[in-house]
């Protein structure tokens, strides 16, 4: 076995995360909490999962951390952009998701994060007005003031590596197009162009972190990084990247229960998913155009792994609907409903009904922690380009033109523990189908 050579953890490690918002703020509070002994990071697996290496007589059961060199929570420096200029501290009361209680005994160190400003193009997320914003006149010109915000951040903190994570909103649909994102120099070229069509703002972040070396984590549907240009860049300056979009509520049921039926071999008819959220996620969504990106992020789930060519009689003809309503009451308390029709034995009809009222940021904060973890420690083993172990964490896992993304769960789970066992010097011994 190739034994996988890890750069120890040594020194801070810098979190810039684009977007202050509502899951970046309790994703913050809940990392600052955690590490005073204040609070436990429930639904990390980094910081409470254990891992089964070895087999037979010599099955051990381990933390992460003991397989593998992790940055400790007390080596983490928080930063960001956003499109306002309050503080983590403001951002968190603002965005109702904690209790106050619960934030003021991390608000000295919270009201020290301030964002930085934000690369924005209304175009790009009508509903929100941002005031807090960069002035450069070409995308190329923004994402070399956003690198400069790296190395900056970088000297200021005395980090010695920088993970940089999307935490902000879903952008308009922009589809792959073949002048702008087939290859690096093209690109560039549209970068320097000013192409503001093809070129998002959330590309800018992502070229400038993978210019710097950084891992660049893209936690919505855009596009982003999820195109050849990105990838050969990634893999030119040795920088992994992962996305796209956090699997919190209805997508990860849907990983769940998609197996399910699978294993089973019981009939799919339909799936009708709908939500109803209240926070700034929810209110940009409300925008056709940014609702169409996450649809699309959406409905791959079901029929990547319901596949309707391996199974035509159980599930060729599935009718998927989704459905995400802008309600204010709830703020960030989301309510997802699924019904699913299904059919069994002699085709007789069956339902299931799902209705699972969650907290987006609460499920979405411990993604963030194990992936900025995660893709540090990809980067200290040498890792570039896509990183699908981390699918696990995904809700639409970006993969090449030449393979398709794996969607089930505890397949994905799967994939996350071998790779972790590789990098410890482990063999990889769990099979994925």
């Amino acid at each position: 076995m190739e034994k996988i050579n890890v750069a120890p953890a040594n020194g801070k490690l810098g979190v810039l995360c684009i977007g202050m918002g509502a899951v970046t703020s309790t994703f913050m509070v809940g990392t600052l909490m955690s590490r005073k002994g204040l609070s436990t990071p429930v639904g990390s697996l980094t910081q409470l999962a254990t891992l089964r290496v070895g087999k037979g007589d010599q099955k051990q059961f381990k933390k992460f951390g003991e397989v593998v060199p992790l940055a400790q929570l007390d080596d983490i420096v928080f930063g960001g952009w956003d499109i306002f200029p309050d503080t983590a501290y403001e951002s968190a009361i603002h965005a109702e998701v904690l209790k106050e209680k619960d934030i003021n005994p991390v608000r000295e160190e919270l009201e020290a994060i301030k964002p930085m400003p934000a690369v924005f193009d209304h175009r790009f997320v009508k509903r929100l007005n941002g005031t807090h914003v960069k002035k450069q006149a070409t995308r190329w010109e923004l994402a070399a003031e956003v690198r400069e915000d790296i190395r900056r951040f970088k000297e200021e903190n005395n980090c010695d590596r920088i993970v940089v994570i999307w935490a902000a909103s879903t952008e308009i649909y922009v589809p792959l197009s073949k002048e702008a994102h087939m290859d690096l120099a093209s690109l560039e070229k549209a970068m320097k162009e000013d192409d503001t069509t093809n070129i998002a703002p959330s590309m800018c972040y992502a070229y400038a972190a993978i210019a710097e070396g950084c891992p660049f984590i893209m936690g919505a549907p855009n596009l982003c990084v999820d195109m050849p240009a990105m990838w050969e860049f990634s893999k030119k300056m040795n920088a992994p990247i992962s996305g796209k979009d956090f699997k919190t509520g209805q997508t990860m049921m849907k990983t769940v229960l998609a197996p399910a039926l699978k294993t089973r071999m019981l009939g799919l008819n339909g799936w009708f998913s709908t939500n109803i959220l209240g926070n700034r996620d929810g209110e940009v969504l409300d925008d056709p155009e940014n609702f169409k990106t996450k649809e699309v992020s959406k409905l791959s789930v079901i029929e990547t792994i319901l596949d309707g060519k391996e199974y035509p009689e159980l599930y060729g003809d599935i009718y998927h609907k989704v459905r995400i309503n802008y309600y204010p009451p709830r703020n960030d308390d989301k309510e997802g409903w699924d019904n699913l029709d299904i059919f069994g034995w002699m085709n007789y009809h069956m339902q299931i009904k799902v209705d699972f009222l969650c907290k987006d940021s609460i499920l979405a904060a411990p993604l963030l922690l194990d992936l900025v973890l995660l893709s540090d420690l990809a980067k200290r083993a040498g890792k570039s380009g896509i990183q699908t172990w981390l699918s696990f964490y995904l809700k639409s896992p970006m993969h090449d033109l030449e393979h398709k993304p794996v969607h089930d769960l505890f397949e994905q789970f799967a994939m996350l523990k071998n790779e972790i066992r590789r990098m410890g010097g482990y063999e990889a011994d769990q099979e994925v189908d």
